[in-house]
């Protein structure tokens, strides 16, 4: 088990590598990745909700009932800001209609579990990042494919009720299955032990689900490949950028700024992977966009973690440098007097 653990922490730090050589072996050797569809792929997303619900605990909704103006502030920026700007930018930028399909739905996906752990990292509030994570996630059977028909081309069609029934199985009943199991094995020895290793399994889980879109579409990716990164990048970068001047404008504190501006710019791309691949089978870019995203928000969300680790460093060293500089002062008393006598 120890084994297990080490391994399971060395796969969540280096979570981006992780996801990139699995893409990169996918779209060498396809047949590896290539049974990661359908009912596959499914069970796979619900067994990372299903970590992400092990996580969850009692406290956790106590600090969501202690803290609602967060969580709101946090949910509307995250359902705004990332499907009105995804919809925007494919304006911009004329996407065609299965890529565009593939970026909206990306926006319009709750946050990620990844972006608990970044928020982690860079020192963030985690119980706030946690917090938001779950009520988008709890609340993205309804919004998803509301959003979904609100932004996407009239031409794409559109079943909300079955996005709402695919997002309900493999998000909502996963979470509470999970939640469920911790509450009543958290004591358990056994149980405990195999919690360690959840970071990573949820990490392989995804870089699966990675693997298996490009082993089926990522000979069409090169085609497009340029825009599709483009169009990723300014979404989740500009996305970063809004939630935390978002965090500025309500004055939250450092914590919570670098959190809610991960939170804001990570999506759940696993889940929009797996509703492309479900719902939108004749746009197959649509799917690879979202895988694209998996991959890139990896990286991204590292990087910007180490980001704000470093700015960190920067002013602690700073301020340990102008403590050394600072002159010591010795307090000298204004008369020659001690304890009431002249000194001779």
């Amino acid at each position: 088990m120890k084994i297990l653990q080490n391994i399971s922490k060395l796969i969540a730090d280096k979570t981006a590598v992780f996801v990139i050589a699995i893409a990169i072996i996918a779209y060498f050797i396809p047949e590896m990745f290539s049974w990661v569809k359908g009912n596959t792929q499914t069970i796979i997303l619900g067994f990372i909700m299903l970590t992400m619900g092990i996580s969850l605990t009692s406290k956790d909704f106590e600090i969501l009932a202690q803290r609602p103006l967060d969580i709101l502030i946090g949910c509307i920026a995250q359902y705004t800001v990332m499907p009105f700007l995804a919809y925007l930018i494919t304006k911009l930028l004329n996407l065609p209609t299965d890529i565009t399909l593939g970026l909206i739905l990306v926006g319009c996906c709750p946050g990620g579990v990844s972006s608990n752990i970044m928020s982690y990292l860079c020192k963030g509030d985690v119980a706030f990042s946690v917090g938001m994570t779950a009520v988008s996630t709890l609340l993205a059977p309804v919004i998803t494919p509301a959003l979904m028909l609100l932004l996407a081309d009239k031409s794409v069609d559109i079943n909300a009720i079955s996005m709402f029934i695919s997002i309900l199985e493999v998000t909502i009943i996963p979470i509470i299955i999970g939640f469920l199991l911790n509450k009543y094995l958290n004591k358990n020895e056994s149980f405990a032990k195999l919690k360690t290793i959840m970071p990573g399994s949820s990490v392989i889980g995804l870089s699966l689900i990675v693997g298996g879109v490009i082993a089926v579409a990522g000979d069409k990716f090169f085609s497009a490949g340029l825009l599709i990164f483009c169009a990723i990048f300014f979404h989740n970068t500009i996305g970063y950028a809004l939630g935390f001047l978002i965090g500025k404008i309500f004055h939250m504190s450092k914590a919570k700024n670098r959190t809610i501006s991960i939170e804001v710019g990570m999506q759940n791309a696993g889940l929009a992977t797996n509703l492309a691949s479900a719902h939108f089978a004749a746009y197959p870019m649509a799917a690879v966009s979202s895988a694209v995203a998996c991959v890139w928000h990896s990286i991204s969300g590292t990087l910007l973690a180490q980001i704000y680790i470093q700015i960190d460093k920067n002013k602690d060293k700073k301020e340990r440098k102008s403590m050394k500089l600072s002159p010591i002062r010795i307090p000298v008393e204004k008369d020659n007097k001690f304890h009431g006598k002249n000194i001779q």
